[in-house]
């Protein structure tokens, strides 16, 4: 397998991790952690900028946060005010050039901007500004709102950014910094996260609360959509610049993306996911002997689906942490080599056992199968298979790197027939009223789940459409 391919890896993927302090002497090295603290949100490229005086300082490359960042840069970062970011990308490929924070100047003055989302309207907008005389230097998203906001004629900062911002649809959780201020902004519908902290006075700013519990910093509470939120040396002050809508958080948050130790959307993740378990053990029982999860994405819900059903949690499968994201395979081909470098499995707990395995989502199905497959070799008598979502049948397009709709196999398949692809004895999803239920919203009155239903929240644009078409 060629070294710039990622492999077996069929789940869906975050598209970015934002950090930002403003007012701590340390500010760099802070955002420096903040950023290995989401380092899970994106593993593409990471930066970082800060302020100091009238200028800002980027420094940011291709790799994991320890690979970008060693003491030379980390050097260069001086100042009490820093954002930073860290990327996986969903709009605008693996390249240097859509590495973030994205800095310009205009004729206000420098400006950073780092982006966690997806812009269903990035195409038409970018066509209207390059009809204009706009030049781009990337293929982000994220440059689109950098040229509005340049091209505004407001001025002031937060009603240039406001009214830049009123001009977008779909997912935008971002961070502004300029020589003088730290910009938060979340997008009306709130799809991705976005919380404020405080460390002895400093504000801070993260996609994640855990983050804030590795430098010590207080949760205060989530940017709320549709808030615009400004530090500058007058303190903090919170603007709502856009028409209220419905709130369409993601639900693939408390399923996947965030961490087992985060609080978001008001609600611990680690809770979110106990109860999904043990509501798809209610569901979905199976006559076994263990619950095994497949790590680490299926820990929690394995541990709510064995307190519920009274089934053991047994470690059946051992993950490498130290794998990246690709490997170079040897040419004498090993079966099933992509799973089994970062999948191992415990025979002793395996052999002769009916097991339940407890995974997020079935994506594409591949993995799924080959780990299947690989708990059998182990000497399992029965594989029954449990997810803790609803059959994923539509791609994303707030922020989330998604297959086309003709790759999901629940799009084209039944249950059973996928349990069939999977060779497993049983398959079995959580419902989606018992998703809703494990994250305290069983009227469906906050949360996106457009992935599982097809109901996409943000409204249809020529721009959206053509995307829905490269994606059927």
């Amino acid at each position: 397998m060629p070294a710039s391919e990622p492999f077996d890896d069929d789940h869906f993927h975050d598209e970015c991790g934002l950090f930002g302090v403003f007012g701590h002497p340390e500010a760099a090295k802070l955002t420096y952690l903040g950023l290995y603290a989401l380092q899970h949100r994106g593993q593409e490229s990471a930066g970082i900028v800060t302020a100091r005086g009238d200028r800002l300082h980027v420094e940011k490359g291709l790799g994991l946060v320890n690979d970008v960042f060693d003491d030379a840069r980390m050097g260069r970062l001086t100042g009490d005010r820093a954002m930073g970011h860290v990327r996986y990308s969903t709009a605008g490929g693996v390249l240097m050039e859509n590495a973030q924070p994205i800095a310009i100047d205009c004729h206000r003055g420098p400006i950073a901007l780092a982006h966690n989302g997806n812009l269903v309207n990035a195409k038409a907008l970018h066509e209207r500004l390059e009809a204009a005389g706009s030049i781009f230097q990337s293929t982000s998203d994220t440059e689109v709102i950098l040229h509005l906001y340049a091209r505004s004629h407001q001025t002031k900062l937060d009603d240039a950014i406001a009214v830049s911002l009123s001009k977008l649809m779909g997912a935008f959780s971002l961070l502004f910094l300029t020589p003088d201020a730290l910009i938060a902004a979340r997008d009306p519908w709130g799809f991705r996260p976005l919380v404020l902290g405080d460390l002895d006075g400093a504000v801070v700013v993260s996609s994640e609360t855990c983050a804030l519990d590795l430098i010590g910093a207080t949760y205060l509470r989530d940017v709320e959509p549709g808030e615009l939120l400004i530090a500058d040396a007058n303190g903090i002050r919170s603007l709502r610049p856009f028409p209220t809508t419905e709130i369409r958080q993601c639900v693939f948050e408390h399923l996947y993306f965030a961490r087992p130790d985060s609080h978001l959307f008001g609600r611990d993740v680690l809770a979110s996911r106990l109860e999904m378990g043990r509501r798809l053990a209610r569901e979905a029982p199976a006559d076994a002997d263990v619950v095994v999860p497949v790590p680490d994405s299926g820990m929690g819900a394995a541990m709510g689906y064995a307190e519920e059903s009274g089934l053991p949690f047994q470690w059946g499968l051992i993950r490498n942490h130290y794998v990246g994201r690709t490997f170079i395979e040897p040419e004498q081909s090993i079966r099933s080599f992509g799973v089994r470098i970062k999948l191992n499995p415990v025979r002793s707990v395996l052999k002769n056992k009916r097991v339940v395995l407890i995974d997020d989502s079935i994506v594409r199905g591949t993995t799924s199968r080959k780990i299947v497959a690989m708990v059998r070799s182990a000497g399992a008598r029965e594989v029954h298979v449990r997810i803790s979502s609803p059959p994923t049948t539509g791609p994303c397009f707030y922020g989330i790197d998604t297959p086309r709709r003709s790759e999901l196999i629940a799009a084209n398949h039944s249950v059973a027939e996928i349990a069939r692809h999977l060779s497993a004895d049983s398959l079995a999803y959580i419902s989606s009223d018992g998703l809703l239920a494990s994250v305290g919203d069983p009227d469906c009155n906050v949360h996106c789940r457009a992935c599982f239903t097809g109901e996409y929240p943000v409204a249809v644009t020529e721009d959206w459409k053509l995307s829905l078409a490269e994606k059927a």
